[in-house]
């Protein structure tokens, strides 16, 4: 499929999205919610991909909402407001709850709504020259979309300052407050990613699914018989699978397992 504002490219189990409308520092309109949409709709279905990396072209990784956008919403009916604002918050979802692993690389400046982006992805690795910046409230707006990824990414203690001042802080502070995983060095940056992207397509895919989906519904429950029994399950079922009873046999004959055999 072409894209306006899209790049992709898919090698070796892996997929790249890489935002390219560097002129506007990528920042996204109407059509590039709709490609991101559709793409990690598409990429989460493909049997062939393992990982998905969102990057972009340019020296910022996504400056928000484009201007031109911006001042098209300005003479929008609230319906069309929040019709235009659901569709914002589908392609969040649609990063967020994509079946593979999905990779930020951010090779440069990040505000507003693409640090929901960011915040959408599973792991997320920074140049340590970037800045972040939670800007709405400086135009009397508010981070609402981007907020259930934002704040579960940075912890609501970080968010609330960041929502409310709109301060701009550096990729050691995002690190610092887990809204990024790793702040390398430039000249670092390609391999760093490529590490982990290599790790996530090494391991069962299926079990990469289940081990995404085991945090999230984990997290926050209360360990208690329900979730004891939940868990036992969980492992259970994958042990009895065709996937695992691969996984545990290669391991003891001392091979590859087979789900590697076919990465191109």
């Amino acid at each position: 499929m072409t894209y306006q504002t899209l790049q992709l490219e898919i090698a070796h189990g892996a997929a790249t999205v890489t935002l390219n409308r560097p002129d506007v520092r990528n920042a996204f309109n109407e059509t590039v919610i709709a490609e991101l949409n559709n793409v990690f709709l598409e990429l989460g279905q493909d049997e062939q991909v393992r990982a998905i990396v969102l990057a972009a072209n340019g020296p910022a990784f996504c400056a928000g909402a484009d201007l031109n956008w911006m001042k098209k919403m300005a003479n929008y009916t609230p319906e069309q407001n929040l019709e235009d604002a659901q569709q914002l918050a589908e392609m969040l979802y649609q990063i967020y709850s994509c079946a593979k692993p999905v990779i930020a690389k951010v090779q440069g400046d990040c505000y507003a709504g693409g640090m929901g982006l960011v915040a959408a992805c599973d792991i997320a690795v920074t140049v340590d020259s970037a800045n972040f910046c939670l800007s709405e409230v400086k135009l009397g707006l508010i981070p609402a979309t981007i907020s259930p990824y934002v704040i579960k990414a940075m912890g609501p203690n970080a968010a609330r300052r960041y929502f409310i001042t709109a301060e701009r802080f550096s990729a050691q502070e995002a690190h610092r407050i887990g809204f990024v995983h790793e702040s390398v060095p430039a000249e670092n940056l390609d391999q760093t990613v490529a590490q982990i992207v290599n790790a996530i397509v090494n391991n069962g895919p299926n079990a990469v699914i289940a081990a995404k989906w085991l945090v999230e519904d984990v997290t926050g429950a209360e360990i208690e018989e329900d979730l004891l029994t939940y868990t036992a399950e969980c492992i259970a079922d994958i042990r009895s699978s065709p996937e695992g009873k691969e996984g545990v046999a290669s391991f003891l004959e001392k091979r590859k397992p087979n789900w590697l055999l076919h990465l191109n």
